[in-house]
């Protein structure tokens, strides 16, 4: 039986780039890929040959290695490294490599140095690919937010009808929430690890003192790290974690703003609002009884990693926090598949959220009706603001008017024209006053200032490339 994780039971990653990018044999090739660079960055120091180093590169495919007898050895040792060294110096002479190339193999390094800096290899090459995801989404909904700058539509407070916004603002909404998630993985680094079994680098230090004119053990780390495209780390970072939470934060993050996204398309497609529609694709969104149904598949794979992302924050962050002595004892074990299913989850909703913002469907005729459930109750706020100062009774009168609306009586405006006179409210006046349009206070301002911050962005981001 093919014991292969390909995500059946985790739709929202499941045949995305990330289920690629973040797979066991992408780790293992990211591992393979520090122990490679670490032997070419001795052999161009010469400590070891320009062959022993050509050696180890050519055994560096992970297509050389079974990954399930690998991953059946990896109880023995903890972790999947200390395996995969037997492996590549099983490779290592299977391919009549020469015999000292495998002693330039890990030199001075412990698995964790592996295991780390390999994370945050895959990290980084995976965010790459979350990040276009996510401009592709933010780029919809810019436009979104542009062409619906005055597309009038009723706010919900605790699900209840409030206040009319426009549905430009609600996508701006989005927008700047996804732009500041997205800005912090762009900010994010990525650390080498690298200090040998308890973080002192001794081993290497002292191969370093007994080999001629050699650099120094910082020199070559920050070779290494270069070789990698990875940060020089000054010191290890073994027990202190905070790169790890760091990195989890801003994924974690990016869920939540794409699931408040996929939240709200939710609520807006169901057929009593019908506001919003999810792009019908062939093959996407049926059911396996009804055929009648379109489920909103990408916004419901948003909110399943948004609900399912905070309990792996936990993880990680429980884990940071009990990681002991110079090595952690369990804590830094339970990082692993905490860390790569946060980032599958942010990276396989990014590519969601993108289809889902790209081929969004708005209904404004929709929006009007729902609207108008509420009558001109729904400018009760703008009432009382205006007219509480001259109407008898102040505004807890205004607010019995209201209230006397909601009923099966007269509506609320025929309930104000009888209690002012023309010469005080004048009809003209009295339609601006009852106009949704015309209470949107700052909600044009606020669009203007989103679009503006992700055109900078926008700019900022392609001066790169």
């Amino acid at each position: 039986m093919d014991s292969m994780d390909y995500g059946v039971l985790t739709p929202a990653w499941a045949g995305s780039p990330v289920s690629k990018l973040a797979s066991d044999a992408a780790f293992v090739q990211a591992m393979l890929d520090v122990e490679s660079a670490w032997v070419k960055v001795q052999a161009n120091a010469e400590l070891c040959t320009v062959a022993e180093a050509h050696a180890v590169a050519q055994i560096a495919r992970v297509e050389l290695y079974d990954l399930e007898q690998l991953a059946s050895r990896t109880p023995d040792g903890a972790n999947a490294l200390i395996p995969l060294l037997g492996m590549m110096r099983e490779q290592l002479k299977a391919h009549q490599a020469p015999a000292s190339a495998a002693s330039a193999l890990h030199r001075g390094a412990t698995s964790q140095d592996i295991i780390d800096s390999a994370l945050m290899l895959m990290v980084s090459r995976v965010i790459q690919s979350t990040v276009q995801d996510l401009w592709r989404t933010a780029t919809a909904l810019a436009n979104l937010a542009e062409a619906h700058r005055t597309t009038t539509c009723v706010a919900r407070s605790l699900t209840q009808h409030a206040l009319p916004i426009t549905f430009g603002l609600r996508a701006s909404n989005w927008l700047s929430a996804i732009r500041t998630a997205t800005d912090q993985l762009e900010k994010l680094s990525f650390p080498l690890q690298w200090g040998g079994a308890v973080g002192t680098l001794a081993s290497l230090e002292q191969f370093l003192h007994t080999a001629y004119a050699a650099p120094s053990s910082a020199e070559l780390t920050a070779d290494l790290a270069r070789e990698l495209n990875l940060e020089h780390a000054r010191t290890p970072w073994h027990t202190n974690r905070i790169p790890l939470t760091t990195v989890a934060s801003a994924l974690a993050a990016v869920t939540a703003a794409l699931g408040t996204f996929g939240a709200d398309v939710l609520t807006a497609s169901r057929p009593e609002i019908a506001e919003l529609s999810e792009p019908r694709e062939a093959g996407k969104g049926g059911s396996s009884a009804m055929p009648q149904k379109q489920n909103p598949v990408h916004s419901v794979l948003l909110r399943n990693a948004a609900l399912s992302a905070p309990g792996l924050l936990a993880t990680v962050f429980t884990a940071a926090g009990t990681a002991v002595d110079e090595r952690p004892d369990g804590g830094w074990h339970s990082e692993w598949s905490a860390l790569r299913e946060l980032l599958r989850l942010a990276s396989g909703a990014a590519h969601h959220a993108a289809t889902l913002a790209e081929g969004l469907g708005v209904h404004s005729e929709r929006m009007a009706q729902n609207m108008q459930l509420s009558g001109d109750a729904l400018l009760s706020e703008r009432i009382a603001t205006v007219l509480a100062p001259t109407f008898p009774g102040g505004k807890p009168a205004i607010q019995q008017l209201v209230i006397a609306s909601l009923g099966d009586g007269p509506s609320l405006r025929q309930l104000l024209r009888e209690q002012l006179s023309e010469a005080e409210f004048s009809e003209p006046e009295l339609d601006q006053l009852l106009d949704p349009a015309d209470y949107l206070g700052a909600t044009d301002r606020y669009i203007t200032h989103v679009l503006a911050e992700y055109s900078a962005w926008k700019e900022s981001w392609q001066s790169q490339f």
